[in-house]
């Protein structure tokens, strides 16, 4: 099958293991990457799944995609740019309606895997449209509830679920970010804890496995 002209540029694996319906896992990288980078993870995945790895939208010189602006040299330190960032969040909500119709795929069976920035965006969009995602890897990111739509806490999330890790030694984003949103997500009725690894902004062997291992009881 060849990749179609939809909103966003993306890359797609094709599930080796059809099923009358067809499961859907959305790759969204992490600031300054592009979409080939998590799709390294592809062939390791289920093989039930069809995956589609997102470029984000916001190209970056020299190279490099954004989901939205970082401001380093802000005086309070990184300044996220807050409005592009929900741009992005609808951009993407929208993104997995097109895709799902355009590859005929599962709207009840969508996991969101991202890293990062992409983790940013995947809980944004989980926590205000969760009547399109059923699964969240959430990898080296934290929620940011000034991105988050407004009301969101009003949705349902019975049918939510959410793995987050994180490195223990994380230079970028600080593990304790990443701790506040087990404890956010049990507020909305949403039960999970973070895995910790100890290695810095990355993913670990067996962090891999451990969430393959996770989505293998979600799909």
């Amino acid at each position: 099958m060849q990749t179609k002209t939809l909103s966003l540029h993306h890359i797609i694996k094709e599930p080796t293991i059809k099923k009358e319906k067809t499961p859907a896992l959305f790759m969204f990288h992490g600031y300054g990457s592009d979409e080939n980078d998590l799709f390294s993870f592809a062939s390791e995945l289920q093989e039930e799944l069809f995956i589609i790895s997102v470029r984000a939208p916001y190209p970056m010189q020299p190279y490099g995609n954004a989901w939205y602006a970082i401001y380093f040299d802000a005086p309070q330190g990184k300044f996220s740019d807050d409005k592009q960032a929900i741009e992005s969040r609808d951009k993407i909500a929208n993104f997995i309606d097109e895709a799902v119709q355009a590859y005929d795929l599962d709207a009840d069976n969508v996991t969101l895997l991202g890293f990062s920035q992409g983790t940013i965006l995947s809980y944004s969009v989980a926590l205000s449209y969760p009547e399109k995602v059923k699964n969240v890897i959430a990898l080296s990111g934290y929620i940011n509830e000034d991105i988050l739509k407004e009301g969101y806490n009003n949705n349902n999330f019975d049918t939510l679920n959410i793995y987050c890790s994180h490195g223990s030694v994380d230079q970028v984003i600080p593990i304790e970010w990443a701790r506040k949103a087990p404890i956010k997500l049990s507020g909305l009725g949403i039960q999970t804890s973070l895995s910790e690894f100890p290695v810095g902004h990355g993913v670990a062997p067996q962090n891999f496995y451990q969430f393959k291992d996770w989505l293998s009881n979600k799909i």
